[in-house]
Formats: structure tokens, C-alpha cells, sequence
């Protein structure tokens, strides 16, 4: 009887004992987690499955996410079972920023940022256009429709398009900032649109619409094909040329004359003319090439 008492005894510390033993049931709430639970992002996750990203998006990270719904991969167009795995992969992770950007986050106007996607020149990794007034636009095509979905190892930004990788010409149609670069591009002779959205690789130097607003008396009196000179001056053909490639003094060749890079004073383009442009963004990395943003035109002799 004695020895029944003490087994009774000892048995509340043994089964404390067994218990203390198992591994604890960890909840995460990544950024996987939220996506498997919430039926809009079906489609989502099973494109992240077939391309074996599921596990990288569920790592520390932080990541920022633009997860376009259902619907928005229906709107698309594109049948996600004939896509090939690595297109598919370029456009996923073009939805994946590597650091946590909350909308509060966001100065108000624009800011390009570098994206998960290596699909650029020589594995570049690609970038994308935020813009912030009364909403959150990315690309000029899909808009931000919840913000801020918080994950553990980031944040979720829903979405109602799916944003699709973009060659440096796609790039200055969705910046309303080169919309004078991108009517000068489709009116001069030389079909230059569809040049400059050929395989590259191009570097091109962009002027904003304010630079062409101060040389617009000079454009109207080009012809055809002094404007598509000048305009070709702006591309570097055959190199995706970017801001840690340049050094003080640089020359390059363009439409068959030089520019020069001076770093003296920030980055600045000096023309033919010795008319010297600043640039004033560097490095959007487009598919087929890069773009530079200027505050001047170029002006090749004519």
C-alpha cells in the first residue's frame, strides 16, 4: 500500500515531466499564412507553389508584398498553367520588395524601388514605379486597395492588377513626368518606339517634360530627322550602363558623337555643344536597359 501511495504521488510529476518535453506549437502569421487564409489570394498562392517561392516568402525577410486578388490575375489575361516557370517567377517577384515599406512610409509623389525580380541585363534586379497622393499607384496600373496588411515577416499591400515587368519604353509611358520623351519618341521617323523596345541592352538618358519645355522653340524648327538625332543622342545602345559603372571624365559614343560624364559636381552630361545636363535619378532598371533622368536635353550637332 505504501508503495501504491508514493507511485500516485510522483505520477502528477512524471506526466509534468512527459509534457514539459514536447516542443511548443509555434503560431506564425508570415506573410504566406495570411495569403493561404484569405481565399481573394488563391490564385497567388498557387502560382507562389508552383515556382517553389512559397518557402522564401515565408523567411525572416522583411519583405514588402503587392498581392493582386483573384481578380486581377483573371484580368490579366495570361493562362498561369502555359506561362513558363521562369516568366512566372520574373513576375512574382516583381510584386516583392526586399524591406518592409508601410504606405505611411511613402513620401507623397514618386519613388522608384528596386524589386526581388532579376530580370534585367545581366541579372539586374528590376525596378518599379510607387506613386503616393490620395492612394498608392504602382506602375501607373495597379492600384493599392488595402494597405498595410501586417505579417511577421513584412507587409502585405493588396492590389487590383497584376504589375508586369517593363522595358525602358513601358517605363517612361507610366511616368506622366516623360510623356513630352515619349510623343517626341513616337512622332519622330525611325519607328524609334519599337527600337527602344527591342532586346537591348539600352542606356538611356531621359529628359524630363520641363527640359523639353525649355528648348520647345528650338524643337519646332528640327526637321523629322534632326529631332530623331537628338533623340537617339539620348541612347547608349548595346551596354546597361549604371551610376557605379560611370567615372569622372567618361566618354561615351552616341548616334555616332560623344558625351562626356563630369562627377565634379553631382552627375553631369556634357553634349556636343558643351551644354551640360544634371542627373537627377539614376538607375531605373527596366528589362532592356536603364534609365537616367535629365533636366536638360541633350543637343547633338546637327
Amino acid at each position: 500500500m505504501k508503495n501504491l501511495v508514493l507511485l500516485l504521488m510522483a505520477l502528477p510529476c512524471l506526466l509534468f515531466i512527459s509534457c514539459g518535453d514536447e516542443d511548443p506549437v509555434t503560431e506564425t502569421n508570415t506573410i504566406v499564412d495570411i495569403a493561404l487564409a484569405d481565399a481573394q489570394f488563391s490564385t497567388l498562392v498557387s502560382a507562389l507553389q508552383r515556382v517553389d517561392l512559397v518557402t522564401t516568402l515565408q523567411g525572416e525577410g522583411p519583405f514588402t508584398v503587392f498581392a493582386p486578388t483573384n481578380a486581377a490575375f483573371e484580368a490579366l489575361g495570361v493562362d498561369l498553367n502555359t506561362i513558363s516557370d521562369e516568366a512566372l517567377t520574373s513576375i512574382l517577384l516583381y510584386h516583392v520588395l526586399g524591406a518592409e515599406v508601410r504606405s505611411t512610409d511613402l513620401a507623397d509623389g514618386q519613388t522608384y524601388a528596386s524589386t526581388a525580380s532579376t530580370g534585367g541585363p545581366e541579372g539586374a534586379q528590376l525596378s518599379v514605379l510607387i506613386e503616393k497622393s490620395n492612394g498608392v499607384v504602382v506602375n501607373n496600373s495597379a492600384t493599392v486597395t488595402t494597405a498595410d496588411v501586417l505579417a511577421d515577416n513584412g507587409v502585405i499591400h493588396v492590389i487590383d492588377a497584376v504589375i508586369t515587368p517593363l522595358d525602358v519604353v513601358g517605363h517612361a509611358a507610366a511616368n506622366s513626368n516623360f510623356s513630352s520623351l515619349v510623343g517626341a519618341l513616337s512622332s519622330a521617323p525611325g519607328d524609334l518606339v519599337t527600337v527602344l523596345s527591342g532586346d537591348g541592352p539600352f542606356t538611356v538618358f531621359a529628359p524630363l517634360n520641363s527640359a523639353f519645355d525649355d528648348i520647345s522653340a528650338i524643337v519646332q524648327t528640327l526637321t523629322p530627322d534632326q529631332l530623331a538625332t537628338v533623340l537617339t543622342y539620348h541612347v547608349v545602345s548595346g551596354a546597361n550602363v549604371k551610376s557605379t559603372d560611370l567615372s569622372n571624365g567618361m566618354v561615351m559614343t552616341v548616334a555616332g558623337q560623344n558625351i562626356m560624364v563630369d562627377l565634379s559636381n553631382g552627375v553631369e552630361i556634357e553634349d556636343a555643344t558643351g551644354g551640360r545636363s544634371s542627373v537627377i535619378l539614376t538607375d531605373v532598371q527596366a528589362t532592356n536597359g536603364i534609365i537616367h533622368v535629365l533636366d536638360r536635353v541633350l543637343i547633338a550637332d546637327l
